[in-house]
Formats: structure tokens, C-alpha cells, sequence
């Protein structure tokens, strides 16, 4: 019916119909797909949600003399350093930690804060100190390098993030009989509460769900700014087992994302701390679906009781924890499933009102011809296995 450079064209002249993920749902409900599809040219998909495995890269600029990095804390937080002279890298889940220096944290003031809340500071335009130890060579003659940051006093600030934008995930929930602080947040003992992480049907990769319109090089809305899809995500896993609809039973893709932090929006790229757990990094991101023919549009428009996830206990502490079968996102989003016949009250990690925020700046961006599509130089791969580790790796007892 179309393609992306027919609907550019039409973005370029301000004549392109765009809707939301919802939109679009709810006009197939009004007319069927046949006609739905004959309306519309791109469909916005969007979520905010944790995102852990996510990370910045920082080049910082040579010092004089030069200095070569090879331990560094932002704020009290530890980068990466291990690789050019100036680059580091910052993980969102990386905690507060001075004691490699000789100083001891107040635990009190920084146990909740972590990497992500520091990216989310440099994005918001805030002063970060710098305290790094170097490697001293005849390249490199200086030792140590104290100094205070921002983004427009650094080179290069951009996020890559190995694993985001799961397609579908778990539900966690707790058959033991302590509470458990997990990714997931706090679970509660003898199955007292659920915790659900994905967005459910308004999810960008629930709505395409063999990957056919997103790959590499696609075009995104990233944390308030513009990115991309680099690669495939960490723990990519296309070949979960799915329903007729073709969407997956459990955590399947991922893809993995870049993007200048500089453009970013700290509105859209949040830190945040796990009680017990740790830090990570709230992130909202926005993926357009081409409409290029009916098939696009007819894996758009399921809805929440056509997906589901697997509910899985924490309380065994396992790679492979048992499960009490598949719940509906209609199910979860009622507020309340039941578990061996009993009702148990259930809670998002991802902010629904949010995710529809990021559909909808999305679609304002596309309508002012401020963002157009990409094609993806690559297919997504759709044939990754999950390698675990149990047949190479043996315990390690530590005295």
C-alpha cells in the first residue's frame, strides 16, 4: 500500500495521518483493519518503564598534561574506564561507592543513588564531580584529575543501552514467607501482591511482534530526543514460545538503543532506586510503525486480552523459578488477579499515563515534520537462542 518514502513525502508536505497505538485500536474496533488501514500512514507506539541495562557513554577531553583514566567517579559513582584515554562509561545500575579511594560513603546519603540518577542530572544540565586516577605512562604523565562536569563543558554524552524495549516480560510474585526486594520492587510474602513491568498492548514491540517494520538503523524517540535501533538487544530471544497472534508468552526481543543525551529530556529519562535492590534508570521511548500494508495494522490492533505473561515466583531462587501459568494484560490492568484461588492485588512498574504521553509527542513531532522514518539497513535477527551458563561455569567457594 505504501512506502516509507511515500510517507515521508507526505510528513515533508504536512499531509500524514498519524495516530497513537490506542488511536489506531480503537478505530479498527469502529471499521475493521481493511478501512483503518486505508486511513493511516504511521502509528506511534510508546513506554516508560525501567530499563536497567542502559549506560552512557562520556568523552570528557584531554587534560594538560594528558592524563590516561583508569578508575573515575561521577558524583561518587564509578565509570567504566578501561578502554580510550578521556572515554568512560556509566552504568545505570552502577551505585555510589568512594571506598576504592580510601573514603568511606555516608550510607544514609547515597545508598539510593546510583548511575542513572546521574545521567539523569548531567542530561538535566546539573554540575557532576569528576575524581579520576590515571595510569601513569610517557603519554599520560598526570596521576589524578579532579574537576566539575556538565554536558556542555564535555565532548561526546550519549546513551547506549545494550537491553531495552522488551518485548513482553514476567509478573513477579512471592510464595515464600519473608518479603523479597527484587528488579520487580518488593514482593510481598504468601502471595500478597504482583508486580508487572511491560506496558501491555499499547508496548512498541507487542505491536510488532515478528520485528518486520523495526531493525536496525530504525528511527526512535529516545528519552525526549532522537535515537536509534544499534543492534539487537542483550538476552535477545525471538524464539519464545507465541500464541497464534504471534505474540511471545514471556520476555522475548529486545533491541539495543543509542542516542545523543544531550537532546535528551530529563522528563523522559529518570533515575530511580529499588528498595534493597539498587538503582536503574526510567526511560521513555517511542517507537512509529510504517503502515505499509493491512498486515501492519492487523498486529496493531490486538489488545490487552489478546497478550499474556507468565507469573512467576521469586521465592525460589533460581535461574528457572516455577510459574502459576499465564495472566491476561486485561487481567493485570483490572488491578487484581487470582493465584490458586486466591485474589491478589497487582501494581505496574511501567507508567501507563506516561507511555501514552510518549505515543502522543511522537505523533506531534511526525505531524510538525520534525521527525521522519528511517529504513533499517538490517533486519532484526529472529532465530537467538538463550544460552544459560550452567554447563561451562562451576562455583567458586571464596575463603
Amino acid at each position: 500500500m505504501r512506502t516509507i518514502t511515500e510517507i515521508n513525502d507526505k510528513i515533508s508536505s504536512r499531509c500524514v495521518e498519524v495516530w497513537t497505538i490506542e488511536e489506531l485500536k480503537a478505530r479498527v474496533s469502529e471499521v475493521g483493519v481493511t478501512q483503518a488501514a486505508k486511513e493511516v500512514d504511521v502509528v506511534t507506539t510508546g513506554t516508560f518503564e525501567p530499563m536497567e541495562s542502559s549506560g552512557a557513554i562520556i568523552n570528557l577531553g584531554h587534560t594538560d598534561p594528558p592524563i590516561k583514566i583508569r578508575k573515575c567517579w561521577l558524583d561518587g559513582v564509578p565509570a567504566y574506564a578501561g578502554f580510550g584515554a578521556v572515554d568512560l562509561y556509566l552504568g545505570a545500575t552502577q551505585i555510589f561507592d568512594y571506598t576504592d579511594i580510601g573514603e568511606v560513603p555516608d550510607v544514609e546519603e547515597s545508598k539510593e543513588r546510583g548511575g542513572g540518577h546521574v545521567i539523569e542530572d548531567l542530561i538535566a544540565g546539573k554540575p557532576i564531580q569528576l575524581r579520576s586516577l590515571g595510569q601513569v605512562t610517557d603519554c599520560y604523565p598526570r596521576a589524578s584529575f579532579n574537576t566539575t562536569i556538565a554536558k556542555d563543558t564535555i565532548n561526546q554524552f550519549y546513551l547506549f543501552n545494550p537491553r531495552n524495549l522488551y518485548q513482553n516480560f514476567i509478573v513477579g510474585v512471592n510464595g515464600g514467607e519473608r518479603p523479597l526486594f527484587t528488579y520487580l520492587g518488593p514482593l510481598q510474602p504468601r502471595l500478597t501482591n504482583a508486580v508487572y513491568s511491560n506496558p501491555g498492548a499499547i508496548s512498541p514491540l507487542l505491536n510488532d511482534p515478528e520485528l518486520k517494520l523495526i531493525g536496525i538503523g530504525t528511527k526512535i524517540f529516545f528519552g525526549g530526543g532522537i535515537g536509534y535501533v544499534a543492534w539487537e538487544g542483550t538476552q535477545h530471544f525471538p524464539l519464545q514460545k507465541r500464541l497464534p497472534n504471534r505474540t511471545p508468552v514471556g520476555p522475548a526481543a529486545t533491541l539495543a538503543l543509542i542516542g545523543d543525551a544531550k537532546q535528551m529530556d530529563p522528563k523522559w529519562v529518570r533515575g530511580c532506586y529499588f528498595k534493597n535492590y539498587g538503582p536503574s534508570l526510567m526511560l521513555g521511548v517511542g517507537v512509529p510503525l510504517p503502515v505499509l500494508n493491512e498486515e501492519v495494522v492487523k498486529y496493531c490492533a490486538i489488545q490487552d486480552q489478546d497478550i499474556v505473561a507468565p507469573v512467576v515466583d521469586f521465592s525460589i531462587p533460581r535461574r528457572v523459578r516455577p510459574t502459576f501459568g499465564l495472566v491476561s494484560y486485561a487481567q493485570l490492568k483490572a488491578g487484581r488477579i487470582t493465584i490458586d484461588g486466591k485474589s491478589v492485588r497487582v501494581a505496574p512498574l511501567a507508567s501507563i499515563s506516561l507511555s501514552r504521553q510518549v505515543a502522543q509527542e511522537l505523533k506531534q513531532w511526525i505531524c510538525a515534520a520534525k521527525f521522519t522514518l528511517t529504513e533499517p539497513v538490517a533486519p532484526m535477527p529472529m532465530n537467538r537462542s538463550f544460552l544459560p551458563q550452567d554447563r561451562w561455569g562451576s562455583q567458586i567457594t571464596l575463603d
